[in-house]
């Protein structure tokens, strides 16, 4: 799954994507377009239950599951249009599952904010800013919908009805985004496979689910986030959207990004807070994506499987090999919670009949510690 990082020139993307990776491989600078082909990186989701079970296995091997990220260049306004190579930065926002929408949330005189004119710095207003970035996706959106909407209601106009169909739902989903509504918030008929096979073959921008991650002052981080002004701005337009808004600072947490894991534990003790603001953008992501993890342990390896929610157990065996899902028999399923309360006593929780065996029917959660038996 693929998360792209989007947001106006100089806002921290780049920034935000080198702590993620761990890595300097994208190059943060002052000025505008300092990133124009995508630098991707593939980022670990934290997971104290994997860590866990690695620990009471001493484990040869622990993978986790991962989220790729992808740092796009930053867009203005007029982007559907061209402007700023707007085209090229909407084209890879398309190749993407979700979007990770950063906002600057921050004062400072040395850093430009552009919006619309690279060379006539603005002021930070982040609704403003959200707005900038939403329209072009929007406008690029209307212009592939009206573009099909043209070419349903000339095949309607020979008799054909499922192109009437689809072209009187087309010219709502225009009227919508004429009203400058992203397509996220547009009803749809998950029950009608014409139309969600359309709108799959759209692949609207707006549509795309979205984290908004407010890029906070270092100083937020010592006097707390609620003196800082932007932040409960994003909060609220989030929640009208249905969307999460998060506040991270991404300076401190490139600079802490290559520490030990001794010295991010002391920083965390430090600052009071559990998790640092990266970690909870990745979980984050994780679910935006409607994903959960189901883990195997052993001592050759510990590791974390991703599936979508609602996965069967064939088709989460089928992740780990096809032969799995083919040869399917059985799944036998202890829950992390489950050992955990048993002091990861793997003989206490088969003594108590705590170890389910279950069916095809099953539908795996997220935590499941699962032995897969088949025969192929």
């Amino acid at each position: 799954m693929k998360l792209g990082i989007v947001g106006l020139p100089n806002v921290g993307k780049s920034t935000l994507f080198n702590a993620l990776t761990n890595t300097q491989n994208a190059q943060a600078a002052n000025y505008p377009f300092c990133t124009i082909e995508p630098n991707t990186g593939i980022v670990p989701v934290p997971d104290p239950r994997l860590d866990k079970l690695a620990e009471v296995w001493h484990t040869d091997k622990k993978t986790p599951a991962i989220v790729e990220f992808v740092d796009i260049a930053g867009l203005v306004k007029g982007a559907s249009h061209g402007a700023g190579l707007g085209n090229k930065f909407l084209g890879h926002i398309r190749e993407c599952d979700a979007i990770v929408h950063v906002v600057r949330c921050f004062d400072d005189d040395n850093i430009v904010h552009v919006v619309e004119d690279v060379n006539k710095p603005e002021s930070v207003d982040p609704i403003r800013d959200i707005e900038a970035i939403d329209m072009e996706l929007i406008l690029a959106d209307l212009e592939a919908v009206t573009n099909r909407l043209g070419r349903q209601s000339k095949a309607a106009k020979t008799g054909n009805k499922a192109a009437a169909a689809e072209a009187a739902w087309l010219q709502e989903l225009a009227d919508h985004l004429e009203a400058g509504k992203p397509a996220r918030t547009f009803e749809t008929d998950p029950a009608d496979e014409a139309q969600v096979r359309a709108l799959k073959e759209l692949g609207l921008l707006s549509a795309k689910p979205v984290i908004y991650a407010c890029n906070v002052g270092e100083d937020d981080l010592l006097g707390g986030i609620g003196n800082n002004p932007y932040f409960p701005q994003v909060q609220a337009r989030a929640r009208e959207e249905h969307a999460q808004a998060m506040p991270i600072c991404a300076k401190t947490e490139e600079d802490i990004a290559g520490s030990s894991e001794e010295e991010k534990l002391a920083f965390l003790h430090e600052m009071g807070i559990e998790a640092t603001g990266l970690d909870n953008l990745i979980k984050a992501s994780y679910e935006l994506l409607g994903l959960i993890s189901f883990l195997t342990d052993g001592k050759k390896e510990c590791r974390a499987w991703t599936i979508r929610k609602g996965t069967k157990a064939p088709q989460a065996a089928g992740k780990i090999h096809s032969d799995f899902e083919r040869g399917f028999i059985r799944a036998q399923v202890i829950p992390y919670d489950t050992l955990a309360e048993c002091n990861f006593d793997y003989a206490a929780v088969k003594a108590k009949g705590l170890q389910r065996t279950e069916g095809k029917e099953y539908v795996v959660q997220d935590g499941d510690i699962i032995e897969f038996l088949f025969n192929v």
